[in-house]
């Protein structure tokens, strides 16, 4: 049987329309109608309703991190230690808590499917758990829980960093993160296939970064990912360091180095690309950058050339990464907000195009190709935005989708469908008390 929804308005074919009707039915929209009474049982949504937002790239374990960073200062890679002491205290049980509850404040953000690059492999000393896919079944669990989709990233991670010299062999918090081989990455991968499969999980591949793994192991991965069709992701030039490490070791950009393995068609993402150059660009025609500008502010990165991206036909999504804050509106608006920054100009990323970065795009990159708009026939996810709130209130019918983009924020949230399942009613999570939640977790794990 059929369940009714009628929105206030919603986002269909790009434009926001008033008085949709829509009904679900086996976890996929059965019709749309523009302009349609409700009917009798229909549930209302009142405000601006879109597709489910996609967070591209997420570490859950880094939530952990929220406040605590910014009692120092420093640069990325004295943050950098502070994450690596985060990362050694969590066991599969503590990773299960802390991710459910993380991945239910993305769902009370509007997130419908989040993709996880995991690379928290071992235990600390770098020995493989009974289960050596223990942290990524944690994963998979708390997302399930949550009523998230999710996308395990399982991040090849074999070197402790890289200079002039060559690569470092990994040390303290790395051990966790490292098989040892990118043989032996690919046999413990193979081994996640009976816990994805759900139809809520599907597995992709990570490299964690050019500092992280060699071109050869890179080829490795590029050819295994190929003949399964699975999506690759990899941190690529989030740090003018990094470039010049590169540089200094290969005598090219890490974007050459991921070129020259292989990697880059049409199931590759870039995270971050922030220091690129005009080579790098033309490199990246036809895929994926996912753009996590909160995260590359509150870590000092810089700003990524968003604008000749977008010129070279590259697509954007978004991520909300180390979770300083979990809001996909900010996400979306700061991508436009810099580039006024760095251009001077307004409106080169218009509204609809941002939407699509945390929507459309977003999902594609992860592998769900059949979810991100509302059509028949696609994935039944739904993210209602109050206009009653103080920062939306007052808006006229023809800006609600810039309202949305520009001044939304994730507690403007107040209903949350995804696959057809409601995860979130009147801003509140039906399965997880997430507040309780991460006041439970989070001090027991950093021991304050």
């Amino acid at each position: 049987m059929n369940a009714g929804y009628w929105c206030e308005h919603a986002l269909v074919d790009g434009a926001v329309e008033p008085s949709v009707r829509i009904t679900v039915d086996a976890g996929r929209f059965h019709s749309v109608q523009v302009g349609a009474a409700p009917s009798a049982g229909d549930h209302r949504l009142a405000g601006v309703t879109v597709p489910g937002l996609a967070n591209a790239h997420s570490h859950a374990f880094h939530r952990s991190l929220r406040s605590r960073t910014q009692r120092h200062g420093g640069t990325f890679w004295t943050w950098r230690e502070l994450m690596y002491a985060a990362a050694e205290r969590l066991d599969p049980d503590r990773y299960l808590r802390l991710a459910r509850a993380t991945f239910a404040e993305m769902a009370m953000a509007g997130i419908s499917c989040v993709g996880e690059f995991h690379y928290l492999h071992h235990r600390p000393d770098g020995r493989p758990y009974d289960d050596p896919n223990v942290m990524a079944a944690a994963l998979v669990e708390a997302a399930s829980a949550a009523g998230l989709r999710i996308t395990l990233l399982d991040t090849l991670y074999l070197h402790g960093g890289l200079d002039a010299d060559g690569h470092r062999a990994p040390s303290g918090a790395q051990r966790r993160f490292t098989d040892g081989s990118v043989a032996a990455w690919i046999d413990r991968v193979d081994g996640i296939d009976s816990t994805i499969g759900t139809g809520v999980a599907r597995l992709g591949a990570g490299i964690h970064s050019v500092r992280a793994v060699d071109p050869a192991a890179m080829r490795e991965v590029a050819t295994w990912a190929r003949g399964r069709d699975l999506p690759v992701h990899a941190h690529v030039s989030e740090q003018v360091e990094e470039n010049e490490r590169c540089l200094a070791a290969y005598g090219v950009t890490p974007v050459s180095v991921l070129r020259e393995a292989g990697l880059l068609d049409v199931r590759f993402t870039a995270v971050h690309a922030t220091h690129l150059t005009p080579d790098d660009i033309r490199a990246l025609e036809g895929l994926v950058v996912c753009m996590c500008p909160t995260t590359e502010r509150d870590l000092g990165d810089g700003v990524g050339p968003t604008a000749r991206l977008v010129d070279a036909g590259v697509d954007l999504s978004l991520g909300s990464d180390s979770h300083a804050i979990i809001d996909l509106f900010e996400e979306a608006r700061a991508v436009e907000l810099d580039e006024r920054l760095r251009s001077g100009r307004r409106g080169v990323h218009p509204a609809a195009s941002l939407l699509a970065a945390a929507t459309v795009a977003g999902h594609r990159c992860l592998g769900w190709d059949d979810a991100g708009s509302i059509q028949v026939g696609r994935r039944a996810d739904l993210v209602t935005v109050s206009t009653s709130t103080p920062r939306l209130a007052g808006t006229g019918e023809r800006a609600l989708l810039e309202a949305v983009v520009f001044s939304a924020v994730a507690a403007d949230v107040t209903d949350v469908l995804i696959d057809g399942r409601p995860v979130v009613a009147d801003g509140r999570h039906l399965a997880v008390d997430v507040s309780a939640e991460l006041d439970d977790i989070i001090p027991e794990l950093m021991g304050d």
